[in-house]
């Protein structure tokens, strides 16, 4: 039977309460009714027009993104500009567009837990902690120590195929035991991620001089690991499919098979040379 918005809306707030979520976050409800019913929902990481038609094809009154639609402020939603475009699609084909974002990051099989499970960390707890079990990013330990150059071949090998490369920083040779991670963004953690032992910090979108500072500190240099923000995100959504499928039997939950890794190319790197 289709499911009222209302009781798939309480079962989001138990698996990610919006109270975890960073001050400057927007997740929840961005478009439709609590009222209407669903009877299929689409999980995706981004909602883009691609996303939003995949859905329509396939039935889905329901989208649920890792990342909001609406994060920023708009002034305008004209259907010539991309926002305007993207929720006048969805008000127009009856489909809600729901977001769990730095409240999904946080809890136990969230985005940071569920990235490092697929990195082969054990006996994980939260990088910095917000509560019981919950917390930013995950650190653990591998169940065997091995050079750093052999683990980036091991996390290449976990991650969808995208055009962004994993890209390392520090010495290849060195051994890698304890590993820190935060799913996105997570260069604000470097220092968490040193302080707490780790030998190597994964995460995405690292800047250069953050990079470079780190590997260069003189008594405790930290090796980084920069992987496709797309790829590490969208390991989450399968494990969330199977959780809410065994939650809400009613319906039906799909993951969506488009990549919104915005990357169309990787070319090989050169290394400089004198002379």
């Amino acid at each position: 039977m289709p499911l009222p918005l209302s009781n798939l809306l309480g079962t989001f707030e138990s698996l990610w309460p919006l109270s975890g979520a960073e001050e400057w976050d927007r997740p929840g409800l961005a478009t439709g009714s609590s009222n209407q019913t669903i009877t299929k929902a689409l999980l995706c990481i981004d909602v883009s027009l691609e996303v939003l038609s995949e859905a329509k094809l396939h039935g889905c009154e329901l989208v649920i993104s890792h990342h909001p639609l609406l994060l920023k402020g708009v002034n305008f939603l004209s259907e010539d500009q991309l926002k305007g475009e993207l929720i006048s699609f969805a008000v127009k084909n009856s489909i809600a567009i729901f977001s769990a974002h730095t409240n999904a990051d946080i809890v136990v099989d969230g985005v940071s837990d569920v990235l490092a499970q697929h990195l082969g960390l054990a006996n994980t707890t939260p990088l910095i902690s917000t509560g019981n079990g919950i917390g930013h990013g995950r650190i653990g330990k591998l169940k065997n120590p091995q050079t750093l150059s052999t683990y980036a071949a091991f996390v290449s090998s976990c991650l969808p195929e995208t055009y962004a490369p994993v890209r390392v920083a520090g010495d290849l040779t060195r051994m890698i035991e304890t590993v820190a991670v935060v799913g996105g963004a997570g260069d604000s953690y470097i220092a968490a991620a040193s302080q707490k032992g780790a030998d190597l910090f994964v995460t995405s979108d690292l800047r250069h001089h953050v990079v470079l500072d780190a590997v260069s500190e003189p008594t405790n240099p930290l090796a980084l690991m920069d992987i496709s923000h797309f790829a590490a995100e969208s390991l989450w959504l399968k494990p969330t499919q199977i959780t809410l499928s065994k939650l809400v039997p009613e319906v039906n939950f799909v993951v969506s098979q488009v990549s919104t890794d915005p990357w169309s190319m990787s070319m090989q790197g050169r290394r400089s040379s004198e002379g």
